[in-house]
């Protein structure tokens, strides 16, 4: 994962000791959204600033929040 770095985490959800979150990484390629945990990346996909798109992680954290993961 050479020149890849962290640019923004949208959010972190926790839920037990499991934790999840939803960042934005920066690669030679443009950006990269990552939904990952701790030990595991488990959604990537290119990202770009669009209404959209922010509507997509927002729903799939509102989904989450209401089978029990909070805010970290």
């Amino acid at each position: 994962m050479d020149g890849v770095r962290p640019v923004a985490t949208l959010w972190q959800l926790g839920l037990a000791k499991d934790r999840l979150s939803c960042t934005i990484y920066r690669s030679d390629e443009g950006l990269q959204l990552r939904v990952e945990t701790t030990t595991a990346v488990i959604l990537t996909e290119p990202f770009d600033m669009q209404p959209r798109t922010m509507a997509r992680t927002q729903a799939l954290r509102a989904s989450l929040k209401r089978r029990g993961w909070h805010e970290v």
